[in-house]
């Protein structure tokens, strides 16, 4: 199987119908969402509906549950422009959208085929919100995984594409699809890259298993169409990234 893997979408439209594209270009078989759907960007229903269409699974993302569960965004980031434009989502969400967002797991398990399985999560597989990263030390990884096991195993949240080798197994993040960072940020500013990034996991004879980090262009006219009489609270960072 070929799967293709896409995180933190936030809610930017061109990037992810340029990501779809590239995806079938390449051959793509199924593709799963890692989260982080609707909030931040300016078109948040029509990714969902675009998710919902072209996905075979999907993973609930932080910013997922902060639409479920408005009081779990405090115990995250109080930052304004952030709050504001989580906010600014779900006034834009019908109850059926959020039925949708209701149905995401925690973490899947996938077979591959060949012998090989993908597990899926957001952050780590027991938390949404927490940090794995290409130097977070193997004694830490393990308290992470907490017992999880497969030939991939792969999570989004950071922002930051990563392929590692962990006991034998390859830990991927396809980095972010609506707002890939230049670097981890942890809580700071970030520079964003104007461009999509996704991932696809591939299995061979063996249980052999290729995972390719993949950068796709995103047409900033298309951008900038989404953003045109918008009153997001995120709209002059957005014009800035793709100016």
């Amino acid at each position: 199987m070929r799967a293709a893997l896409i995180s933190d979408l936030h809610g930017n439209e061109a990037a992810l119908r340029a990501v779809l594209a590239d995806a079938e270009r390449r051959g793509v078989d199924r593709i799963y969402c890692l989260g982080d759907v609707c909030t931040l960007g300016p078109r948040p229903r029509e990714v969902l509906a675009l998710v919902r269409e072209h996905c075979h699974g999907w993973i609930l993302g932080n910013h997922d549950e902060f639409l479920l569960h408005p009081e779990v965004l405090a115990t995250y980031t109080e930052a304004p422009v952030i709050v504001q434009s989580v906010a600014w989502c779900a006034e834009r969400m019908t109850e059926g959208d959020l039925e949708f967002i209701k149905t995401f797991k925690a973490e899947q398990r996938i077979d591959l085929g060949e012998g090989a399985t993908l597990q899926l999560f957001h952050g780590t597989p027991t938390s949404h919100m927490v940090n794995l990263l290409a130097t977070t030390p193997p004694g830490e990884l393990d308290a992470m995984l907490a017992g999880r096991t497969a030939t991939v195993l792969a999570g989004g949240h950071t922002h930051v594409a990563m392929v590692r080798q962990h006991k034998g197994m390859l830990v991927v993040n396809p980095g972010s699809l609506g707002a890939p960072f230049r670097e981890f940020v942890g809580g700071r500013t970030p520079e964003l890259m104007p461009f999509a990034e996704y991932a696809i996991v591939e299995s061979r004879a063996g249980g052999l298993v290729d995972a390719t980090l993949c950068r796709v262009a995103v047409d900033p006219r298309q951008v900038h169409k989404a953003l045109q009489g918008s009153d997001h609270p995120l709209l002059p960072a957005l014009l800035t990234q793709y100016g």
